[in-house]
């Protein structure tokens, strides 16, 4: 199952939100939109800094993720980027490929 990286941070309500209902209570929602469709939250951490959440998810696809994500974000409490994460036995076979290229100018 593809593995997806998600930095947040949460923006106006969103802020209020999270100090009235906690960090471990925005955990369990989370974990309920993921397992909805289809996949399960490895890991959750708030960080001090730029950005204020990382998460690492399994998904069954991109547009699952994508679906999530999108209603997460419509509810205007989070901003969020989404990264595709790959085992490093993906890359191995990645690399096996022979794709066609020719630079721009050559």
């Amino acid at each position: 199952m593809p593995k997806y990286l998600v930095q947040a941070n949460y923006v106006g309500e969103g802020i209020k939100g999270l100090l009235k209902e906690g960090g471990s209570s925005r955990r369990a929602v989370v974990e309920k939109l993921i397992d909805s469709m289809g996949g399960s939250l490895e890991s959750m951490y708030y960080a001090f800094g730029e950005t204020d959440l990382f998460m690492i998810a399994d998904m069954p696809d991109n547009s699952s993720m994508a679906a999530a994500v999108l209603l997460a974000c419509s509810s205007g409490a989070i901003t969020a980027k989404t990264t595709v994460l790959m085992t490093p036995e993906e890359v191995d076979e990645a690399a096996k490929k022979t794709p066609i290229y020719s630079p721009p100018g050559h």
